[in-house]
């Protein structure tokens, strides 16, 4: 169940999805669509104070959740505009979202390739190139004054739908929306995390052979790390950290913080050391949500690799 039905009815929420041409602002906003807000697309930044007026603050039957889309084609005073607009909002009670969607270079072009869709800068810059990176110099006031930056280079349609519910949509008003996810190094780095651990000091299950087409989901990986005592170590490290800094956080009013734990593949003690430290923060603090973003890579691989040794 979605926090739009959970929510008291009188809270007013307003998101703010912008972002990068083909990074996933479309499927932000259909998703927050199905979750029952109000949702304009492409709206010119120097109508939101009327929209927030007349649709969350005026009328018998007010909407209290409004998603609303600006991107690149608005004009450069009203993008700077908007910082000021959004602590008018909050001083007014409503609960306000700056969400910006991104992706590597590298990712959008390949995209663009694929779909054979014209950049909405292109009528200023004929190149893909230059046209992100136009883009991304336009939206600057905006990424400044984002609360949570999604970079999707690495992520599925369904699996930025599922972060939307989980810690947009879900997140209630002054709490602090939590997310640690798992990685591989050899995959890069997170473009979007706040805090990165790295766990490769820990000793590593692949290097034993009954273990190395295992997970860290699986008891007997499990059970191999619950035994080595800087494992344990780190563990607790990185809790007191968070413990400790967590309400400083919200006291910030800060809405997002997310934590990346990486080991080499993203397989064995990242996933591990997500799923324990998940356990361990939940006791203290809500929500906490978790993800692990090289695991999908490890599994299709599994599959691939069990697909060639079928091959006659």
């Amino acid at each position: 169940m979605s926090a739009g039905a959970d929510a008291p009815s009188d809270e007013k929420r307003l998101i703010i999805v912008s972002g990068l041409s083909g990074a996933g602002k479309s499927v932000a906003l259909h998703t927050l669509e199905d979750l029952g807000y109000y949702c304009i697309d492409n709206l010119p930044a120097g109508f939101l104070k009327a929209v927030v007026d007349d649709i969350v603050m005026a009328g018998d039957r007010p909407n209290h959740l409004l998603a609303v889309g600006i991107d690149a084609r608005n004009r450069a005073a009203d993008l700077e505009a908007l910082p000021e607009l959004i602590a008018e909002f909050r001083e007014r009670e409503i609960t306000t979202d700056v969400l910006f969607i991104q992706a590597s270079q590298s990712i959008l072009l390949k995209r663009y390739s694929e779909t054979r869709r014209r950049h909405p800068m292109a009528e200023e810059t004929s190149r893909i190139r230059e046209a992100i990176a136009a883009e991304r110099g336009i939206l600057s006031e905006v990424i400044n004054s984002a609360d949570l930056i999604i970079d999707t280079s690495q992520t599925s349609i369904y699996e930025l739908a599922d972060l939307i519910r989980k810690r947009v949509d879900r997140r209630k008003r002054d709490n602090l929306s939590v997310l640690i996810e798992s990685f591989g190094f050899k995959h890069g780095i997170p473009a979007d995390a706040d805090f990165v651990f790295d766990l490769r000091s820990l000793p590593n299950p692949y290097w034993t052979l009954e273990l190395r087409g295992l997970t860290g989901l699986d008891p007997e990986v499990e059970e191999f790390l619950d035994a080595a005592d800087n494992v344990q170590k780190m563990h607790d490290d990185i809790f007191t950290f968070l413990e400790s800094w967590i309400p400083e956080w919200q006291k910030a009013g800060r809405g997002y913080l997310t934590i990346a734990l990486g080991c080499t593949g993203g397989q064995h003690r990242s996933v591990y050391m997500t799923e324990r430290l998940a356990r361990s923060l939940r006791t203290v603090h809500t929500p906490v949500a978790v993800r692990h973003r090289s695991l999908k890579r490890y599994e299709t691989a599994a599959i691939e690799g069990v697909a060639d040794a079928l091959r006659p």
